[in-house]
């Protein structure tokens, strides 16, 4: 059957191949140009002035022009037929590209299909499945689509344990089948990102979208998020542990945005985070323990801006290097919030118009090594923050225009302060 000219023209752009008519001209005009640019650059290096003139042409001039006139048309044709070949070759390659999208799309209904059965042991085959579709994808944008249903089957709506009917048999047995499949997807998700960039199988560097899901437990130990965007916007952590330890975030995109901590255990520590942004804008840290202890923090920034902490977050012996750090309008209500042994060097960190009414901020033993640490406009108007021991070692600590009750650990009225530390004049006086 004859194709129409907008279906050739779809099947060129398709294929991304220029119509032949242009694509021979352009190769014998490329041709010719660098046959004469080697020519000259010859006839130059061999210091030729001028050509001899023939008055009469001989039959040995004859012959090598008949010669000459042979190789120009030998040359192209296998122009031509290095073009042709070309363009076979790449149609052979679109076709089979076709074919394996089009088996791959075939195994992609099925395992989607699966993810929808009611028996959890056949969710379970289907959540292989498109992992192993993810494996084998032809294409990049392929293996993203089979990660993007993971993801989006995590974001189904999900009831935790903590709100289940009490006494209920049935819902609890419906409940554990669907955290089993819920805790695979993540650990699949983690054992690909596990792998080296260079493996065939790695999914670093692709998107992953946890927006809005309920976790209540989860392993990511050990993975690695470089490039991409990683999205926990919304996310509800409620119970279990889920276990970040020893991952590590390089040059990605990572989005707590309006999280809420509220159960359990999120484990942070020796966690990477290298270049990127890391933002826990507006999350709420109402419940369980959030960890970062021995934590690093290298480059980029990380936004706590306007988030809640009203329970245990704890920074013990993390590192902030070079990076700029910011808990601007962050208010802390209860809970301890433990920067003790912290050390922040040759970056900025910032509390500006940050709310201390409740709990503890513990600022023990703390190093502030060439960093700029803002506290401008900070409210202390209860709990407790304790400044012991703390070193200041160059850089700038601005307390000027703090409020309320001085901090503990802070030098006296009479004591030397440290070279950068300025405080209010109420604490001084």
């Amino acid at each position: 059957m004859r194709l129409s000219m907008p279906q050739r023209q779809a099947e060129r752009r398709g294929l991304r191949l220029w119509h032949v008519w242009i694509v021979l001209p352009l190769a014998f005009v490329t041709a010719i140009a660098i046959a004469a640019g080697v020519f000259f650059a010859g006839w130059d290096l061999l210091g030729a002035r001028e050509l001899k003139p023939e008055r009469r042409i001989g039959s040995k001039t004859l012959f090598d022009l008949v010669k000459l006139s042979f190789g120009v048309v030998a040359g192209a044709g296998a122009l031509v037929a290095l073009i042709v070949a070309y363009r076979r070759q790449r149609v052979d390659e679109h076709g089979a590209l076709r074919e394996a999208t089009r088996l791959h799309t075939e195994r992609f209904t099925t395992a989607v299909s699966q993810l929808g059965d009611d028996s959890a042991a056949v969710r379970l085959g289907g959540v292989h499945a498109l992992a192993g579709l993810a494996d084998d994808a032809p294409t990049r944008e392929l293996r993203q689509t089979c990660i993007d249903v993971l993801c989006a089957y995590l974001r189904l709506p999900y009831t935790a344990e903590s709100d289940l009917p009490p006494d209920d048999a049935d819902a609890r047995h419906a409940y554990l089948s669907l955290r089993e499949v819920r805790h695979t997807i993540i650990r699949l998700i983690r054992d690909h990102l596990r792998l080296s960039p260079r493996d065939p199988r790695s999914w670093q560097g692709h998107d992953f979208d946890f927006t809005s899901i309920v976790f209540d437990g989860g392993d990511f130990t050990a993975a690695e998020f470089t490039g991409g965007t990683v999205s926990f916007n919304g996310a509800h952590f409620t119970g279990g542990t889920v276990d970040f330890v020893g991952a590590r975030f390089a040059g990605a995109t990572v989005n707590f945005t309006f999280a809420e901590f509220t159960g359990g255990t999120v484990d942070f520590s020796k966690v990477g985070f290298t270049g990127g942004t890391v933002n826990f804008t507006q999350a709420k840290f109402a419940g369980g323990t959030v960890d970062f202890t021995a934590t690093r923090f290298i480059g980029g920034s990380v936004e706590f801006i306007a988030a809640t902490f009203a329970d245990s977050v704890n920074f013990y012996a993390a590192e902030f290097h070079g990076a700029t750090v910011s808990f601007r309008k962050a208010e802390v209500t209860g809970g301890t919030v433990d920067f003790n042994m912290v050390r922040f060097v040759a970056g900025r960190v910032e509390f500006r118009q940050a709310k201390i009414g409740g709990g503890r901020v513990d600022f023990t033993k703390v190093g502030l090594l060439s960093s700029t640490v803002d506290f401008t406009k900070v409210g202390f108007h209860g709990g407790t923050v304790d400044f012991s021991e703390a070193e200041f070692r160059g850089g700038t600590v601005d307390l000027s225009r703090a409020s309320g009750a001085t901090p503990a650990g802070l030098p006296s009225s009479g004591m030397p302060w440290p070279p950068g530390l300025s405080l209010p004049p109420t604490w001084i006086s």
